[in-house]
């Protein structure tokens, strides 16, 4: 193995860890020497798969002076006392979103955290998408002006399962928390300073059942007076619509949907038939958790902060905690970052 391989230890082997493992694992940057998850019984069965090391204590891993990066892709509960751990044993952390449900620990955290200079790079996975990156690179290039407006569509095809969505923070902090971060990717250093937001159930009345929402929008609006529009929906009968579009003084750039197939057909009868869109978010954005752990292995061997900071996540969790305010107020709520 070679000198410049970066060791790593994964922690959560759910769906959205063992799709991280995969990658992991085909990426010539990353050896995966550990994976830990609270299912033992799983953690053995796939260290066999991923050819590594099941650990039933996560000291193990945070004690290794030969592992570099701790993967965090557990339960959202369990990530700040292993981004704790992990920077005060000199360890570079990936983190999956979101940091925590709660801003008050995450502040608590990164007081704790800060004096070592940690490099915590967060899950934003879609930042690195090659569509909606390219976006931010012609914005940077003044190939449409000034910016002036965001408009971004988010749909899932259908609901996670109900005992997930019960404990995933809802609509804003778990779906829309993306979104948050794209806004912000794309208006630079010109913060957010307001947010209004609306929600509503009209064909999933479990969601009543869970005090969660179906169906979100939130208007933005920045310091520097640039527009936001986010919509989100758990339920898309089409399949997973992602499109995003800035609209600037020059012109306007969209990044729109993936599809199985990028064919149109013609005929006698219709016209502009394509394929279905991607039905998964794994799929839809499979490129962009390659390309996020190419900047990971970056962020490892040299100097660089990553793309997506705790700060960054700290930030995101602001908008979505300012979001749900403002639903339950009916007005525009001023971000206090």
């Amino acid at each position: 193995m070679g000198k410049n391989i970066i060791n790593i230890a994964l922690f959560g082997l759910g769906r959205i860890g063992q799709m991280h493992a995969d990658n992991l694992i085909s990426n010539p940057n990353f050896n995966l020497r550990y994976v830990f998850d609270i299912d033992q019984k799983l953690s053995k069965k796939l260290s066999k798969k991923y050819n590594c090391l099941a650990i039933e204590n996560t000291n193990i891993a945070f004690r290794d002076k030969d592992i570099k990066c701790i993967f965090i892709a557990s339960s959202t509960a369990t990530h700040l006392k292993f981004i704790e751990e992990g920077v005060k044993n000199k360890k570079v952390i990936f983190c999956e979103k979101p940091l925590d449900l709660d801003l008050k620990k995450i502040n608590a955290c990164q007081k704790k955290i800060n004096k070592f200079n940690p490099k915590i790079q967060i899950g934003f996975n879609r930042r690195y998408d090659p569509g909606h990156n390219s976006l931010k690179k012609k914005l940077l290039q003044g190939q449409i002006g000034k910016l002036e407006k965001i408009i971004i569509t988010s749909r899932d095809p259908s609901p996670p399962p109900l005992s997930y969505l019960k404990s995933s923070g809802g609509i804003f902090k778990d779906m829309m928390i993306h979104d948050f971060d794209l806004a912000r990717f794309y208006a630079g250093s010109d913060e957010f300073e307001s947010v209004f937001a609306i929600g509503s159930n009209m064909t999933d009345k479990r969601f009543d059942k869970i005090k969660d929402l179906e169906l979100a929008t939130s208007v933005l609006k920045t310091k520097k007076g640039i527009q936001c529009i986010i919509t989100n929906s758990r339920h898309c009968s089409f399949g997973y619509d992602q499109r995003i579009e800035l609209f600037g003084n020059k012109g306007m750039i969209i990044s729109d949907n993936k599809r199985e197939l990028e064919t149109v057909m013609y005929s006698g009868n219709s016209t502009n038939i394509k394929s279905p869109l991607m039905h998964f978010f794994i799929e839809r954005y499979s490129e962009a958790y390659k390309i996020q752990l190419n900047d990971l292995a970056k962020v490892c061997r040299t100097n660089i902060h990553p793309s997506a900071s705790f700060e960054d996540g700290r930030r995101s969790l602001i908008l979505a905690e300012t979001a749900i305010k403002s639903l339950r107020s009916r007005k525009f709520e001023k971000v206090l970052l």
